[in-house]
């Protein structure tokens, strides 16, 4: 496969974080200092009843606390801040984060997908969504679950309830309204005028997480895989350049365990190394790693379905060297360098459904960008790309909008529906799919989802499992089919 990058749906990853092309370490601290001079730890056993002094004695403040998981996020000036958590025996691994960025994912330089929505009936554009109609089965699977059901009142209610850790969601938006149930924002005061620190603050400013929720349930000119699907929002990036911390989003994963959901979707991914070097300093990015697998390890034993993205630069993840070349190659001019295998964070982990995306146009290759894996991917789902005449060239002139995904944009930014592409589109539609199970079958668990998933499968590529589908294109029609009651 071409190693050529989806610019538009980007979000390079290294270390304990990620950081999109164009977008350098100089840049995201003169956003914000306080970004850069925060550390993820991670203790033994659990916070001990003094992790406050602990983390004063070494120089430092805290300014996030992750019980469910024995972490915490610190700030601190000081030079010798790590090597002074060092000598504490309570502390099992302490990092640096570095801040990360999620391009937006408008289609431009190629923009002008908005001609095909003009052309068709205004009240609907079921037509554009070639990825929910094969998803659906052009829309049968519909007559089997749905998300929920309508009240005689007109009020829906939903039989699941779906976590989306990303931008926020146009909470007003018509195709969503009636699935939005709240949510919690993560990112704290003063990051940028906008930023207050309230916690019912879900405002989407980038269009992002609008887009992935559409593509799980909206309900109006167009679909979701379930559209009577509740859909909490947990804002862990902000800004329209999508900045933020690693520890803002497992806090958004504790947080939505604890608010009960039954699916996690996460179309973001990182790239976490053993040892990386930034400007000549040497250290281990273990911290992170900890707390990520200790937040999917708790939102799994408690019942919770998680689905993340593989990533879009075209990797096969099977092959760590290549994986290093590739981010040591794009993070030279930085100062920066990876060792060690790296890991895509949280779709690599243990009890996350990792997904690559397909396209409309063949069931025997991926789209150009994603990545891919034999150990590593577990199924897939329509990401969409600019066609076949693009993905062979790479010429702008043969790019076909229709190819793309359609689904929801928040109103206030000028459209209110967005064609996309990436593994953060495939990723909402397995997503989607778990969400429609567990409402057939509330009383499944993360494990019994995640099978029925990969059994129902269209078998595109090699057959079974194969390095590029995983068990296959994830179906919602075939899912529910002939489940047992």
């Amino acid at each position: 496969m071409k190693k050529r990058i989806l610019h538009t749906v980007l979000s390079i990853a290294v270390g304990a974080g990620i950081l999109s092309v164009g977008v350098v370490p100089a840049q995201a601290k003169s956003q914000n200092q306080e970004m850069n001079d925060s550390y993820a730890i991670a203790f033994k056993g659990g916070l001990p009843a003094n992790y406050q002094e602990v983390i004063r004695k070494a120089g430092g403040k805290v300014t996030k606390v992750l019980p469910e998981v024995g972490g915490i996020e610190a700030q601190s000036d000081e030079p010798s801040f790590l090597k002074n958590l060092k000598a504490n025996s309570s502390i099992e691994a302490a990092n640096r984060e570095i801040p990360l960025t999620l391009d937006k994912t408008a289609v431009s330089p190629y923009n002008y997908g908005s001609s095909i929505i003009s052309q068709q009936n205004s009240e609907s554009y079921w037509d554009s969504q070639w990825d929910i109609q094969r998803v659906t089965n052009d829309g049968k699977s519909y007559d089997l679950e749905t998300g929920g059901y309508k009240n005689k009142d007109g009020s829906i209610t939903h039989k699941a309830v779906m976590g989306v850790i990303d931008t926020g969601i146009d909470e007003s938006h018509p195709d969503l309204k009636n699935n939005n149930l709240g949510g919690r924002n993560l990112v704290p005061a003063g990051m940028d005028e906008s930023e207050t620190g309230d916690p019912t603050d879900i405002k989407d400013r980038n269009g992002h997480g609008t887009h992935v929720a559409g593509i799980i349930g909206a309900n109006g000119k167009v679909k979701g895989v379930g559209p009577d699907l509740g859909i909490r929002s947990y804002r862990a990036l902000y800004s329209e350049q999508a900045l933020g911390l690693p520890t803002w989003i497992i806090d958004g994963i504790i947080a939505a365990t604890n608010d009960k959901v039954d699916v996690i979707n996460m179309s973001l991914r990182f790239y976490n190394n053993n040892k990386m070097t930034i400007e000549g300093e040497s250290y281990k990015s273990i911290a992170e790693t900890l707390l990520w697998k200790r937040a999917i390890q708790y939102a799994v034993k408690n019942g919770v379905t998680v689905v993340a993205g593989s990533g879009n630069e075209s990797l096969n993840l099977d092959d760590k060297k290549e994986v290093n070349e590739f981010l040591n190659k794009l993070y030279e001019p930085y100062g920066m360098s990876v060792k060690g295998p790296a890991t895509v964070v949280p779709a690599q982990l243990p009890g996350v459904i990792n997904v690559s995306a397909t396209t409309k146009w063949s069931t025997q290759q991926l789209a150009f960008y994603s990545n891919y894996g034999n150990s590593a991917i577990d199924v897939a789902a329509p990401g969409g790309d600019y066609g076949p005449e693009y993905a062979e060239t790479n010429d702008p002139a043969a790019a076909d909008p229709s190819n793309l995904i359609l689904s929801t944009w928040p109103t206030y930014l000028g459209t209110s529906y967005e064609f996309n592409a990436g593994t953060s589109m495939a990723t909402p539609q397995v997503a989607g799919i778990a969400g429609v199970i567990k409402a057939a079958h509330p009383e499944y668990t993360p494990a019994q989802v995640t099978a029925r998933i990969k059994q129902t499968t269209l078998d595109y590529g090699k057959k079974g499992q194969d390095a590029l589908f995983g068990s296959g294109e994830a179906n919602a029609y075939r899912a529910l089919e002939n489940i047992k009651k």
